[in-house]
């Protein structure tokens, strides 16, 4: 299976718009990283929503990616999400992943979403992904 650099490079060269990294990827799970900065905000001061679910979308991708292998094609068919309390603007948003179930053409996930260094999870993500036929194990 890819290592966590292997992914990170992936992302760095497919991806090169997004400003979320890798941290940790292995046993069915994956944590990353989004820092926040002014771009990152919405008016009262808090994250937008937009950047929460795309913390949650690519944490599913890294998860997934670490037990398939790297298959770009593997995509969201859906994402949920609730926002559970306002996130700090003057922390990162770090998104812990975990797989629920990963199938042959499936894979179903959660993410819950922290400011960095606080407990309480300011979201919660769950995530289905397609996997092509070409990646059946």
């Amino acid at each position: 299976m890819p290592t966590k650099a292997e992914i990170a490079e992936f992302l760095r060269a497919e991806f090169p718009q997004s400003k979320v990294t890798v941290v940790a990827v292995g046993n069915a799970s994956a944590t990353v990283r989004h820092r926040v900065g002014v771009d990152e905000l919405r008016p009262g001061g808090t994250v937008s929503g937009p950047v929460l679910m795309t913390v949650a979308d690519v944490a599913l991708y890294v998860a997934i990616l670490g037990e398939i292998g790297i298959v770009p094609l593997t995509v969201t068919t859906s994402l949920s999400i609730n926002f559970l309390r306002k996130p700090s603007s003057a922390k990162d948003i770090v998104g812990v992943c975990r797989l629920i179930k990963l199938g042959r053409s499936l894979a179903v996930g959660e993410v819950t979403l922290y400011s960095e260094g606080n407990e309480e999870a300011v979201a919660h993500a769950v995530g289905t992904y397609s996997i092509p036929r070409s990646a059946a194990r």
